[in-house]
Parts: C-alpha cells; structure tokens; sequence
C-alpha cells in the first residue's frame, strides 16, 4: 500500500498550486491524483482553443445542472476541466481576484487572516506579472499574467462607447479599484494558455517527493477515529488505497469536493441515509452554500467582417489564422476573444459593483453541452454578469455510484433584487451600445431583440436565457458556525487532518473570475499546512 505524508485529490486551479508547494523543500512527500488524463490536448494550450475544450469530453467533465424552476425549467451546461491544471486548462483565462471589500468581509464573518491585506501576499506570491511589480503586483512567481496584444479594434470601441456613457477607464481590475471599465489580463504567457500545471506541475514534475497520477479518481476520503488516513481511488486498475501520514488536501473544486465529502460520509445526515452511506459526520452545510454568478448574452450583428464568426465560418480564415499562429504565435488565436470588460454597480447606492460585463467577440446561435453554432455573419456580444446574487444553491449525490456526476441545483433570481440586478446589467448594455462609437459596427440588436422594450419582456428573456456564469464557490465554505465546512485554516470541523482547499471554500463568492483567487487559496492553504505541521 502507498503511503504518502499528504495526499492532494484534484489537480486544478488550487491543487496543483498546493502539490507543487507542499513537496518544495523535498521534505515531505506528496501524492497528487487527478481523475483527467495529462494536459496534451494542443487545444488546450492555444488561447484560443478554449473555444474547442468547452465541449470535449476528453477534457471537460460536461456536467448539467438539474432542471431550474426559475429558469424555465432548463438545465444548465456547467463546463469543469478534467486535465492537470483543472478548470485551469480550459476557462477564458482571464485574470481577475476579485474586489478588496470581498476579502474583508470573510474576515468580518469570522474568517480571519482573509481579509484583503492578508491575502495579497499570496496573490502576489503566485504572480509574474508582464507589467511588472508594484504594490499590488509582483514579478518571479510561477502564474504568468500577460496583457493582450493590441489591434482589436471591436475591443477599442467598446471601450470608447463605455466612457462615452459614463464609465470611466480603470488601468487595472487588480489594482487600486476595480470599478470602471479597460482591458482584461490573461493567464497567458507568449500567447500560449499558462495553466495551473504549465505554472506549478511542470517545474515540480522532476521532484522525487511528488508523485502525480492521472486516470485517479477519488472515491473516498478514508476516515478512521475520527482521522483522514488515506483516499480510496478508482484507476484503470480498479480500486486502489493510497494512505496519508500528515493530511488530505481535497482540492475537486465546488462541485467535486462537496461531492467526495459526501460519498465519505461527511455531509447532511438524512442525504446521507438516503443514499445509503454511513454516516462519520453529520455536517448539514457540506454541498449546501453553493453561490455562482449569474449572466445572460446580448449580441448584436455586426457591420464589419472583424469578429470570430467570422473566422469560425470561413475555411480560408481559418487556415490563415493557423499560419499566423503557428509561424508568428500572432492573429486570432494567439487571444481568448474576451479582450475588454467593465465593473459597475447596479444601483449608484451600493458601495462597491455588482456587475461585471464582459466584451465576447463572436454571437452565437446555438450553444449546447454539444456544440457552439456562431451566426452565419459577423456578431459580437456584451454580457452581463451579476456578480452577487441572493441566491444559493446545493450539490448533492444523484446516486451512491462515486464515479456518477452529482447533482447540482442553483436558487438564481431568488429575490427581487437578483433580477433588478440583471436588469440593470442589461439596460447598461443597450446604453453602451447605443453611443456613437459603436454605430459604425452594429447592424442590428439580435438578442434579445428591439421588441423586448419593458421590465417583463426583459425578465422573461432572463428566465429563458440566464446561466451560470461557471463560477461555483462557497459548496464547503469557510467559518466558525454551523452554516460552515472549514474552519478558517481550511481544516474540516471535526475531522483531524482532513482540510478542503479550492473555491467551495469561499465564504461568498468573490466579485469577479475566480481562476486566480482559487490559485490565491491554494498558495494560502499549502502555507498554513506547512506551518501547522512545522
């Protein structure tokens, strides 16, 4: 049987970061399993190419949300990187941590050492940043933050036509504000995807101490005494045990940490007995909590060929773009397409923004779990994100069967002011693009249309159209209560040497991308394990 000190499951966006920094001094050995296969998919590491991993199952573990009452009974396609380097290896890459005030109240929840000046150091810990180092920026870490290249005139406009309704230009999401509108930084580095594993997995893979397997994927924390003492795994060999001297590290994320919580017996009681698992802890807020952001698309047809539908829908665009790539790692590919966004507030009386809209360069007419269909004729898209709705949802067992996807239900537009948040979002949309700098570039409004003109027209266009923004957090949140999973050094209440460390730990879900504040809790997490076990 295997033993390790500390047994890390999930190679993501937070796992990966805790590996590589756990086995750092060659003191302590690490075992790293991750269900995915190795990270050598070539769309993974093209910016572009996320466009392709969206949908491939070699990948991406697909999953579906359960039918939402809310949202006319859809469910919802909800995207999760199955690979080393996690959601890491196949998101939008945009680099954005959140606002400050989200940090200061975890702390103000009783989470201390999060508030924002606590956790800018790892932040910063983690970071090379292209810009260079400044007080909220440092250069020499492993995650590689890169502007995009210029000459994307659709992203120029759009930032002219923001200004032009009164949002004013912000240099920097990351810096001293974050309300405001300007350009997204990307976890790229010479036009290539920087993932969690390009960051953390491949300077480490060389180390004797860490031990990383692929086609591993936990089924059970195993828990003797009251004491996580190993993880039970399914591989192509079958069932396999690997034991932990030290702790287990749950890192699958705000669906896949909930999830294997569960099938150990550490969840809500009734949930438990009805799925017929022993019971080892009875904790009610395991899977419960869970908080993403909401959004919906607005897309316009434009009037110049300069969108990505138009490269998606030509094979002699496409074959240019390839060469431009492949010879001069420039063109279309060599970004993600998602070059510009703002940060404003719904209601001038809330003290810091709730929505987030985000600059897509392509219109779709179909996407699906299966496929994403762009116009036939070049379109762009404004979406609005509400980056703090009322709502919370649950992941729960669809069956005892570990290898089955849970199932996972949202509470979006659960109150009033979830769906005056929205609406705002998209009035401040139509707003921008009805400013003089974006009439030389739209045709039309395609959706949701001209004829959607009042309040109910728009929230009906909402419920037949709004998703998950593929955010997910707080499934396993932090706190000191009993509306909590870990205690705020990440340590599961009641369980010795068990602790979660990813985004289903976040207290509330941060304002904004959450790629870099679940590499932020990694970075977190592997200093405190150290420190604890010094």
């Amino acid at each position: 049987m295997d033993t390790f000190d500390y047994i890390v499951t999930g190679a993501g966006s937070a796992g990966a970061a805790i590996a590589a920094r756990l086995s750092e001094s060659g003191k302590h050995s690490v075992l790293l399993l991750e269900a995915g296969g190795r990270d050598t998919n070539p769309w993974i590491h093209i910016p572009l190419g996320f466009a392709r991993t969206y949908i491939n199952p070699a990948v991406n573990w697909k999953f579906e949300s359960a039918p939402q009452p809310q949202l006319a009974n859809r469910q919802l396609y909800l995207p999760r990187g199955k690979t080393l380097g996690g959601t890491s290896s196949i998101n939008g890459m945009v680099y954005i941590r959140g606002n400050h005030a989200d940090y200061d109240e975890w702390r103000q929840k009783g989470c201390e050492g999060w508030d924002w000046d606590s956790v800018l150091p790892y932040f910063k810990k983690a970071e090379n940043q292209e810009r260079g180092a400044d007080a909220f920026h440092a250069t020499g870490g492993p995650l590689r933050v890169s502007s995009h290249p210029p000459g994307f005139e659709l992203a120029d406009a759009v930032l002219e036509a923001c200004e032009q309704a009164g949002v004013r230009r912000n240099p920097d999401f990351n810096g001293a504000q974050q309300e405001g509108c300007g350009y997204y930084q990307t976890t790229t580095a010479n036009r290539r995807r920087w993932s969690t594993a390009k960051a953390y997995l491949v300077p480490a893979k060389g180390r004797a101490n860490l031990e990383i397997r692929t086609g591993a994927h936990a089924t059970k924390v195993l828990i003797e005494n009251g004491r996580a003492v190993g993880v039970e795994y399914h591989s192509a060999g079958g069932r396999q045990v690997a034991r932990a001297q030290g702790e287990v590290i749950v890192s699958g994320g705000a669906y896949g940490s909930p999830q294997l919580l569960l099938l150990s017996g550490i969840g809500p009681e009734a949930h438990l007995q009805e799925m017929g698992i022993p019971v080892v802890r009875d904790m009610p807020a395991v899977g419960s909590n869970l908080h993403d952001h909401f959004n919906t698309y607005l897309s316009w047809r434009c009037a110049k060929p300069i969108t990505l539908n138009d490269l998606e829908n030509s094979w002699p665009r496409k074959i240019l773009a390839a060469a431009q790539y492949g010879l001069f790692r420039s063109g279309p590919m060599a970004s993600n397409g998602i070059h510009a966004g703002l940060f404003a507030r719904s209601d001038p009386r809330l003290e810091r923004p709730d929505l987030q809209i985000n600059l897509l360069e392509w219109s779709t007419l179909e996407r699906t779990k299966d496929r994403v269909v762009p116009h036939p004729f070049p379109g762009f898209t404004l979406s609005p994100v509400h980056l703090r709705p009322d709502g919370r949802g649950t992941v729960r067992l669809a069956s005892p069967d570990p290898l089955a996807p849970p199932r996972i239900l949202f509470d979006f537009l659960r109150t009033d002011y979830d769906m005056r948040a929205i609406l705002a979002g998209i009035k401040l949309v139509r707003k921008i693009a009805g400013q003089p700098a974006l009439k030389p570039y739209i045709v039309e409004e395609l959706a949701p249309g001209p004829s959607a003109a009042s309040d109910d027209d728009l929230a009906e266009f909402v419920r037949q159209t709004g998703v998950s923004n593929h955010h997910p957090s707080s499934s396993c949140a932090m706190g000191t209560g009993p509306n909590s999973v870990v205690d705020p050094r990440l340590r599961v209440h009641g369980v010795a040497g068990l602790r979660v460390a990813d985004a289903s730990i976040m207290p509330q879900v941060v304002a904004g991308n959450t790629n870099a504040p679940s590499i932020m809790i990694g970075e977190k997490a592997a200093a405190m394990i150290l420190e604890d076990a010094a």
